[in-house]
């Protein structure tokens, strides 16, 4: 793996690291002020599948020849489109985004930025991510085989957010 990659990959997990600090932070916030965790079973399916993706990537990439061509290009830019949507989507959620299912009961539902026009697009993204970053790094077992995990957990993480975020608007 080239120097460029391995520095794309290393702010990647960086990029990551930073938001899980901030979702922390985020979660401590809404819980001193009366917020409820909700259906949290499988958050640690979630934080398993995004750590494997990571090992998985980088173990399929360690020894491939990564050159910048005009694929990887369009992915690269493909990958920075994704990288201003996920930062849309959490900015519009403010101190309300984590990476667990936490409502804060009075709260109103955020209906600004991209969550104008769809329920979950956080999630749209990373299912986008796990495609398009091992595709960069030539890991095609992975930009197979993650997607279908996202798609699994998502099948069972969005009926309980769909559920907690109804409680919460009645």
């Amino acid at each position: 793996m080239t120097v460029w990659f391995v520095v794309l990959f290393l702010f990647i997990i960086a990029q990551r690291l930073i938001e899980v600090v901030v979702a922390k932070r985020n979660e401590k916030w809404m819980l001193r002020h009366g917020a409820i965790e909700i259906a949290g079973g499988h958050y640690k399916w979630i934080v398993l599948v995004h750590t494997l993706f990571f090992v998985s990537v980088g173990l399929e990439a360690w020894n491939n020849e990564l050159v910048l061509s005009d694929w990887k290009g369009f992915l690269l830019g493909a990958f920075f489109v994704t990288q201003g949507f996920r930062i849309w989507c959490l900015t519009s959620l403010g101190r309300f985004w984590n990476t667990k299912i936490i409502v804060l009961p009075g709260a109103d539902l955020v209906a600004k930025g991209p969550y104008k026009w769809m329920k979950h697009p956080n999630y749209v993204v990373v299912g986008l991510e796990f495609v398009i970053i091992p595709l960069l790094f030539n890991a095609y077992m992975s930009a197979v085989l993650f997607p279908l995990l996202h798609l699994a957990l998502m099948k069972i993480r969005i009926p309980h957010e769909e559920r907690a975020l109804t409680k919460l608007s009645e």
